[in-house]
């Protein structure tokens, strides 16, 4: 068709990280990202620390950053990055939770893991649309064409009906709206 509109607004998901290794204990999936992030702690003047580091993945609920230097864990820091440049970019508190050092033949990755605490400005919206977003425009572009929709009178009461669609959705079917395995298959 040559005169079929583009489908714009989502994109695919990430290529999901599976290569971590031990039992999976996360509620959200990881993508294999390289992500350019600044961390920072302290504000303005009392800025007593700032770095850029790449990111190895990252979810939902938090990233794993490669580094050659070690904060301890437990340590809060502020963080932005940016996903998508049509978006503002994440901004967000998190905690270190793990690190990894490579063994002594030099073996395995350097970095730490941090945990997201805390978003500003609903820029977890802008994250969760990396996983999310395709599904969401797919669903909302059936749903929408329904007969129901197109019925309703106004943008709002669209939108409140297609969550309430969603919703429904989610609990009535197998499986989980956040399994991205069963759409890299």
């Amino acid at each position: 068709m040559a005169n079929a509109p583009k489908k714009t607004g989502a994109r695919p998901p990430p290529p999901l990280d599976k290569g971590h290794g031990g039992d999976e204990h996360r509620q959200f999936p990881r993508a294999k990202m390289a992500v350019p992030f600044r961390l920072w702690m302290g504000e303005g003047q009392d800025r007593r620390f700032s770095a850029s580091l790449t990111s190895v993945n990252i979810s939902v609920s938090g990233a794993f950053l490669e580094s050659t230097f070690f904060l301890p864990v437990g340590k809060k820091l502020s963080c932005s990055f940016e996903l998508d440049p049509e978006e503002d970019p994440v901004l967000a508190e998190g905690e270190i939770v793990r690190q990894e050092q490579p063994n002594s033949r030099g073996e395995g990755r350097s970095g730490f893991a941090l945990r997201f605490t805390e978003f500003f400005s609903q820029s977890e919206v802008t994250l969760a649309k990396l996983f999310l977003g395709e599904k969401l425009r797919d669903f909302a572009e059936g749903y929408l064409s329904s007969k129901r929709a197109r019925s309703l009178n106004n943008e709002l009461d669209r939108c409140v009906d297609a969550l309430a669609a969603w919703e429904l959705k989610k609990v009535t079917s197998p499986g989980d709206a956040w399994d991205l395995h069963a759409a890299q298959k």
